[in-house]
């Protein structure tokens, strides 16, 4: 890649970024429904034409940070360690992650990620989009088991269950900590039930996928 062609690519993630963050703001402070794509583009100073460049959808202002997740089921299963299986790396991966608070577990109660979340979990139209999201999850993970020979129905399947199992348990999570409960005060029952959710996936799923020799 030239310099030009950086240059060039490092402006668009920055317009991407600067939409985003302008339209979250917007939508914090007004609600979803009553801010226009034409409100966004007015305050971050571009076109509409522009907008719908770089989101495909008014929605997709608000849950473009999770495509930089649509891969981390997949990476997880694919780097996972010599003598685990998917659904053991997966459950270790989503432990960890509750361990450090991380946003994507629900197990976090900045006040930023709160606000952001009350707002997707209030937003029919949100959370319908967000299915759009999943389904690309689903299919990198399945692909990535399908590489290591699983069946494609048995790869689908076990991929739509891993990736529910994640999404629920961080669902949970967040209405834990929306209802007034703390993080540190919630991650003991947290932890407790993603060892229980991945023990009753692995009861089954260990038996038909394979499990990392090298």
């Amino acid at each position: 890649m030239d310099n030009t062609t950086g240059l060039r690519e490092n402006k668009k993630l920055r317009t991407r970024r600067q939409l985003a963050a302008t339209a979250l703001e917007l939508f914090l402070e007004r609600g979803f429904d009553a801010v226009s794509v034409a409100d966004v583009a007015a305050a971050a100073e571009v076109s509409k034409p522009t907008l719908f460049r770089y989101f495909p959808s008014k929605e997709d202002l608000v849950l473009d940070r999770f495509a930089d997740h649509q891969d981390e089921a997949a990476r997880i299963v694919r780097e996972r360690r010599p003598g685990q299986g998917p659904v053991g790396a997966v459950h270790e991966h989503f432990v960890t992650a509750l361990g450090q608070r991380d946003p994507i577990t629900g197990l976090c109660d900045h006040p930023d990620v709160l606000a952001f979340q009350r707002l997707l979990y209030s937003t029919a139209s949100l959370e319908s989009r967000l299915s759009h999201y999943t389904a690309r999850e689903v299919g990198l993970l399945a692909e990535v088991l399908e590489a290591e020979e699983v069946a494609p129905l048995t790869a689908r399947l076990s991929a739509l269950q891993l990736v529910t199992v994640r999404h629920e348990l961080g669902r949970v999570n967040w209405l834990r900590i929306d209802a007034g409960e703390s993080a540190d005060a919630a991650h003991p029952a947290a932890a407790a039930e993603a060892d229980q959710a991945f023990g009753m996936l692995s009861g089954g799923l260990d038996r038909v996928l394979p499990i990392r020799t090298a």
